[in-house]
């Protein structure tokens, strides 16, 4: 065998690998996204990460670097109320690290928060065509989604239950990512807030092909040529994979995340609230332990992740990931740190080779 299996994700999105890298907020860099892109796979980037003008910057770094298909990813939450109660809640539950730190807890946090996708980002979308535009947390409103397909975009989105996966199949999708909840960084749940329910990965697989008329992307767990072979094996056309490729010089962690990565296991990460306000898997560390995993102190996503600025700040400047999301998947000890259009050429051929001598 010398061509892969299943040719579905290959031919809708013009690549040559079926490997899509995880749009991942914070960690992608435009640089990653021409690596993936110009390996054969697709190079995906978390425009959540930045405003409207920084984001058209990055898309032009990346379309100076690679004329190959390339995915803009969006989240689709929708912006909570103002809760002063709860806020003054957080604040008061964080005070004591404040005070620990020798900084003010009176102090005014500094803003934060993710853009949801809306009709600035659609514009953006509009001006710059990317062959593929990939959402999380659901889909956007109908007459956004539509302004987006116009463009001749295919859309992706995150699953993580059949139920979701169903959702976003009626809704026209042109693949759905089935995210096991073995995978790093923020869950794309979208349905159900209950967390003891959510799926792992090579059970929620083919589940989600039988469910749906769609190719499927497989992601959470994947970080080497075994996991790519398995979800091939259980339906999936293609994966994604994010935890493997914050091993890569292209990508941009604080000096701390790095470090956790290295000694990274299978079971020193936890589904936690806490530093955003919106279930996530990182590695376990101080704030974790003692204010969560999940709290129901932490205000709603974006929010809980501004009073925590300052004591992320003070703490890595010291050595410290206590108050840093350190978003890791399960797999993180198969990694290899590597470049990451290596790491995409190396896995396919591994991969490949695999599926070829079975």
């Amino acid at each position: 065998m010398k061509s892969w299996p299943d040719r579905r994700i290959l031919d809708l999105f013009g690549i040559e690998l079926p490997i899509v890298q995880a749009p991942m907020a914070g960690a992608t860099t435009p640089e990653m996204v021409i690596a993936v892109s110009e390996a054969g796979g697709l190079g995906s980037l978390a425009t959540a990460q930045y405003n409207l003008d920084q984001a058209r910057d990055a898309i032009g770094v990346i379309r100076k670097g690679t004329a190959r298909p390339i995915n803009l990813n969006f989240f689709c939450h929708k912006m909570p109320a103002p809760d002063a109660a709860r806020a003054a809640a957080w604040r008061a539950r964080l005070e004591p690290y404040y005070l620990e730190k020798g900084l003010d807890p009176e102090a005014p946090a500094p803003a934060a928060g993710r853009t949801p996708f809306d009709d600035a980002l659609c514009g953006l979308v509009e001006n710059t065509r990317p062959e593929v535009v990939s959402f999380h947390f659901g889909l956007p409103d109908p007459a956004l989604l539509a302004r987006v397909r116009a463009t001749g975009a295919k859309v992706i989105a995150s699953a993580t239950t059949v139920a979701e996966a169903r959702w976003l199949d009626e809704r026209g999708v042109d693949a759905v990512i089935a995210m096991g909840v073995e995978a790093g960084g923020h869950r794309g749940n979208f349905l159900s807030d209950d967390m003891a329910r959510q799926v792992g990965t090579f059970a929620l697989v083919p589940q989600i092909v039988d469910a749906v008329k769609v190719p499927v992307i497989a992601a959470g767990a994947i970080a080497d040529a075994r996991g790519i072979v398995a979800a091939m094996t259980l339906g999936a056309s293609a994966v994604q994979i994010g935890t493997a490729y914050l091993f890569s010089p292209e990508a941009k962690l604080p000096a701390v995340h790095r470090e956790a990565l290295k000694t990274a296991s299978d079971d020193n990460t936890m589904v936690t609230n806490v530093f955003t306000g919106r279930p996530a898997r990182g590695i376990v560390n101080r704030l974790m332990r003692e204010v969560g995993p999940l709290s129901a102190e932490a205000p709603a996503f974006p929010l809980a992740g501004a009073a925590l600025g300052p004591l992320r700040a003070k703490a890595e400047a010291s050595g410290s990931g206590d108050f840093t999301n350190l978003w890791s998947g399960q797999a993180a000890r198969l990694a290899r740190a590597m470049p990451a259009g290596e790491l995409t050429r190396t896995l396919a051929a591994e991969a490949l080779a695999r599926l070829g001598a079975r």
